[in-house]
Formats: C-alpha cells, structure tokens, sequence
C-alpha cells in the first residue's frame, strides 16, 4: 500500500505520518513538497530535512502559483504553473500511490490533478479559517474533505466535508531532544516566525532585545533566509550584548520536530505569526500567544485565527507596521497577566479536537 502525501503544511502531514508509522505500518509513504524553502533559496527545506530524517521517500516538486500582487517574481511563478502539471504527471505515472492526501496549497494543486485523472482516491484536509483558491480548486478531485473549522464546511459540497479538527503533531507534548540546555530562573518567551522565519518580527525583535533580555529568557526561531541574513545579523547583536544578557538569549534557525516540545515545554509566552498550525498547538498546550498576522494571507486567514484567541482572553494581536515600542508593551503587559490568559483556554474547547491523525487515517483507509 503506497500513500502518497503532499502540501504546503508541513505539521499536519508530520503528524499524520507518525500516526500511520504506529498504526499502519505496511503503508509505504512518498512525500511530494519543496526541496528548497523558495525561488530564491537554495538552502535546503525543513520539509526536506524531516522527510529525510524519517527515511521516507521525498520527491522535489517546483510549482508555480498566481499571486494577486503583480511583479517579476509573481509573473515567473505563474509561468511555471504548466511546468509543475508536467512535474506531477510523471511523479504519479512513476510511483502509481493507491491513495493521495494532500494537505493544500499550489504545490498540491497538479499532484492532486493527476491522481484524479489517473483515478486514484484523492483526500484533503484545509487547515485554515479561509480557504485559499487552489484548496477550493483540490476540493473539487477529492473523494473526502476534512476541515478543521466548523466554519469552512460552506465553501466546500456538503456531501464529502468533514469536520475533523487539525493534527497535532504528538512532538509538541514530549521532550525528546534538547537543543540547548536552559536553566529557567524567569519567565520564558518563544519568538517563531514559522520554518522560513519572518524578517518583519526578527527586525522588531532587534530593536526590543534588551529590555526583553533584563526582565526574560528569550528563545528566537529565526529562519535561514539568506536574502535578510537576519541569523548572522542577530547573532552579531548577541556578540555585542553584557554576558548577562547573553546568556539568556537563545538563537536558532529552525526546530526539528524532535526539539520544539522541550521549547514549548519551558515556553510562559509565544510571540509569532498566527497560521493554523501555530494556532492549534497553541490550544492544545494552552499557550497564551501574542501573535503578529501576516498581513497578505490568504483571505486574511492569519488575522482571523489571531482574532478567534484575542476574543476569548487567550492572546492578543500586534500589527507589524505598529512602532516595537508597543510590541514590547503588550509582551510586560501578559506576562504580568499569564494566568488571566491561561484560564481562558476554556473558551476555546470546541476547536480542539482529540486523536485527529487517526480519525484521517480511519477515513483514507476505511475501505481497505
């Protein structure tokens, strides 16, 4: 039995591949993304590293998408949309996979089209609050949709949408691998700005790094975007920082799956983007967030999960074009108030859902 998975999201598809390799373990897995983080990048995808850390097989897929932003860079990428159908006409007539999961985005988008046209069982599953056009494109091959809002069941046909919830990876509860060994005398903030990292938040958190420093320890997901070289510059500031201070700053580029729950572990406070999957492992730890939207997500999706935290007490909302000075404000202003924010994840209970990976696997294979 041959599961093929591809997509943008790589936490859900991690999630469910740890499920299968416990429940199903006959099923072989080929992972279709991006060797690469982007275009530009030639450093190699954390996608990449964890599907090849995991011994699976990994197949490079370069798609291209339409953007609503007219540019160089936007003009190139739609060019290259036939040149990704090609691509994924020969991965699937090469691996023939009995079933295909996809987890949305453009680069599922010809995979997913194939498997129609070759008449394999097509799943997807929408991690968002707003579905974008390739998702609502993919709905239309697939057998089964499982979203993980109430919400979203009206974009799709009734008849083959599921509520299902998200999956969680089960990394983000268990302290397998430590990075780095902190000894937590003070209150600890986790920066993310997601596997490519956010030159927006990294510059924001330059200009704060002091006054965070004297009061927390400070744990920064920085990314490897070697266009900003935010890691070099930051690891430069460091250098440069009291002993003190330094010694409570800890950088890195990016977290394996085995290291972030040790980080979210010793984590009072996350400050970061507000995607789907940061939103739900967020819920399911009870992690207040500050969370900073990325401004041109897809159908505003970001601010939308940052809204559904802020609203009930769990989080609050800092706009990236607002002056860092008030970025650092909201950071004193809940860590004073972290147990306000922690006993309002009751409000949030009906968006968490249980053993997601398994119910997604039950109904890929419930025929079988």
């Amino acid at each position: 039995m041959k599961l093929l998975i591809t997509g943008g999201h790589l936490a859900p598809a991690l999630a469910l591949i740890e499920e299968l390799e416990k429940i199903r373990k006959e099923v072989d897995v080929i992972f279709v993304g991006r060797k690469y983080p982007t275009d530009k990048e030639r450093t190699l995808s954390l996608e990449y590293k964890e599907i090849s850390k995991k011994n699976l097989t990994f197949v490079s897929i370069e798609a291209g998408r339409l953007n609503r932003i007219i540019s160089v860079s936007s003009i190139i990428s739609f060019v290259r949309i036939p040149f990704g159908f090609v691509q994924a006409f020969f991965i699937i007539n090469k691996y023939r996979p009995d079933k295909i999961m996809s987890f949305g985005g453009y680069l599922a988008l010809p995979v997913v089209f194939w498997g129609y046209i070759f008449r394999i069982p097509v799943f997807t599953h929408e991690q968002t609050i707003k579905p974008g056009l390739a998702n609502r494109l993919i709905s239309f091959f697939s057998k089964k949709i499982f979203v993980s809002f109430d919400e979203v069941k009206n974009n799709f046909p009734a008849d083959k949408t599921f509520v299902s919830g998200n999956p969680v990876k089960p990394s983000v509860f268990k302290i397998l691998e430590k990075p780095f060994d902190i000894k937590k005398d003070r209150p600890v903030i986790y920066i993310t700005g997601g596997s490519l990292g956010s030159h927006s938040v990294n510059l924001h958190i330059k200009k704060i790094l002091e006054p965070l420093l004297e009061k927390f320890i400070v744990i920064h997901q920085v990314g490897d975007t070697k266009e900003y070289h935010d890691y070099e510059d930051l690891i430069e500031t460091k250098n440069k920082l009291p002993e003190e201070l330094r010694s409570r700053y800890f950088l890195i580029k990016h977290f394996f799956d085995s290291q972030i729950g040790y980080v979210y572990n010793l984590s009072d406070l996350v400050i970061g983007r507000a995607g789907a999957n940061t939103f739900f492992e967020l819920l399911a730890l009870n992690k207040p967030a500050l969370f900073i939207p990325l401004p041109w997500s897809s159908g505003r999706e970001q601010q939308h999960h940052a809204e559904i935290f802020t609203k009930v007490g769990c989080g609050e909302i800092f706009h990236q074009i607002s002056p860092s000075e008030k970025l650092l404000r909201l950071v004193f202003q809940m860590v004073d108030k972290i147990d306000y924010y922690k006993g309002n994840f009751k409000n949030l209970s009906k968006f968490y859902k249980k053993n997601v990976s398994k119910y997604l696997i039950d109904e890929i294979f419930n025929q079988d």
